[in-house]
C-alpha cells in the first residue's frame, strides 16, 4: 500500500519503523489440540485447575451424589493450590444429606488430586443437571447365523451374554476365514 511505504528514501528512509508482520506458514494445527487451552482457560476462570474434576464428577463422588449435587468451583487463598474451598451446587430437597456426606466428599476430591487441595465445601442450593446416564454398548444383532460346527458347541454355555460373545467371536472367526478363502482363490 502506499501508506506503508516511506516518502523519503534516505536518512529519513531508516529512522521510520518497520510495519510489525506476523509470521505465517507452519502447520496445520488439528482444532482439538486447541480446544484443551481454551476449555483450560474457561475451567480456571471458575477456579478449577483441572477441568476433569467436572467431567468426571459421577466417579469422584458416586452416581448417587453426582445426580444431586455437582462442583460450581473451588477457590483457593492468593499464591497457593492446596487448602481450597469447594463451592457445591445441590438440589435444595437433598441439601441435607449432603451436608452429612461433605466429608466423604471432600475426601474423595482430595483423593482425586493426589494432595489436600480441598479443606472445606461450601453449598448452594440450586438446579443440578444429572450427569448422562451411561449406557452399556451393544453390538448390533447379527443377521449371519452362526456356523453349523460352532453352534453346536455354544448350546451349552448357560450364560446368555458369554454365549453371545462368543457367538459374535465366531462370526467373526468365520467372516475371516471367508475373506482369506476369497484371496487365496482368486
Amino acid at each position: 500500500m502506499e501508506r506503508d511505504r516511506p516518502k523519503n528514501s534516505g536518512k529519513d528512509a531508516a529512522k521510520t519503523p518497520k510495519r510489525f508482520e506476523r509470521a505465517r506458514g507452519g502447520q496445520a494445527r488439528a482444532i482439538a489440540d486447541l480446544m484443551p487451552e481454551v476449555g483450560r482457560t474457561a475451567f480456571r476462570r471458575f477456579g478449577f485447575v483441572q477441568s476433569s474434576v467436572v467431567t468426571r464428577w459421577p466417579e469422584i463422588v458416586g452416581a448417587r451424589h453426582a445426580r444431586v449435587c455437582s462442583p460450581e468451583s473451588i477457590r483457593f487463598p492468593p499464591g497457593e493450590k492446596c487448602d481450597g474451598i469447594l463451592q457445591l451446587v445441590v438440589a435444595p430437597a437433598h441439601a441435607p444429606m449432603i451436608q452429612h456426606v461433605v466429608p466423604e466428599i471432600i475426601e474423595r476430591v482430595n483423593r482425586f488430586f493426589g494432595y489436600k487441595a480441598v479443606a472445606k465445601a461450601k453449598i448452594r442450593q440450586g438446579e443440578v443437571k444429572a450427569p448422562p446416564a451411561a449406557r452399556p454398548q451393544t453390538a448390533p444383532p447379527s443377521v449371519k447365523p452362526v456356523p453349523f460346527e460352532l453352534g453346536e458347541s455354544l448350546r451349552d454355555v448357560g450364560d446368555p451374554e458369554l454365549r453371545a460373545v462368543l457367538e459374535s467371536l465366531a462370526r467373526s472367526l468365520a467372516a475371516k476365514d471367508e475373506t482369506l478363502k476369497d484371496e487365496r482363490g482368486k
